[in-house]
């Protein structure tokens, strides 16, 4: 009975009862956001070897933090947020100077300094008919692989973009960036994907 309750409840309202100590709230919150968490995690960096631990650290974060959240409906911003300062220091930790490789014009080079990666993905859940199965299976691989042969920024960008379906401005703000060098890096990212599906999809 319970159970069903939160799980009929939209975001805003789980939300503000988890920052109210509702503990079934927070546990139906975090079974929500735990997959999509993963699934950015795992685009932004499939080599990574703890991408189950680093998860587990977002979702703890967002419990630990849940009050200071002031505007319930801005929770997909603020677990982007969350997401992108643990990855940046995650890289920072291991790289002092982060070798990015950059496909943007001279005038992205200012930006070069900010490690552009991170942010939970919400994917959708398509169920292909059984005839289209196989080759859905197929062509989500090599999405997935041409998607991790971006560059950081480019892959970050992208997948903020199209999975999360962020703003422009709101992805500027994210990676510290203007507006214009947004829309030049996902416009780069998506011709770079159409090369590497070249032949595959008409």
């Amino acid at each position: 009975m319970f159970k069903k309750k939160y799980k009929s409840l939209n975001m805003t309202n789980l939300i503000e009862l988890a920052q109210n100590n509702d503990n079934k709230a927070i546990e139906e919150l975090v079974k929500r956001i735990q997959s999509s968490i993963y699934a950015t995690i795992f685009y932004l960096d499939p080599k990574k070897e703890n991408i189950n631990d680093f998860t587990q650290e977002v979702l703890l974060r967002v419990v630990k933090n849940i009050k200071s959240l002031k505007n319930p409906k801005l929770f997909k911003s603020w677990l982007n947020q969350i997401i992108t300062n643990m990855f940046y220091d995650d890289m920072r930790k291991k790289y002092r100077e982060p070798n990015i490789i950059s496909i943007d014009a001279n005038n992205d080079e200012k930006d070069n300094n900010h490690i552009s990666v991170s942010s939970p993905i919400q994917l959708e859940d398509y169920h292909p008919r059984p005839l289209e199965h196989t080759l859905s299976l197929e062509l989500n691989d090599l999405i997935k692989k041409s998607i991790h042969k971006l560059p950081d920024q480019f892959r970050l960008a992208l997948v903020l973009r199209e999975f999360q379906g962020l703003s422009y401005d709101e992805i500027a703000k994210l990676t510290n960036v203007n507006v214009g060098t947004v829309k030049s890096r996902i416009s780069r990212a998506r011709n770079k994907l159409q090369e590497y599906l070249k032949g595959y999809v008409a």
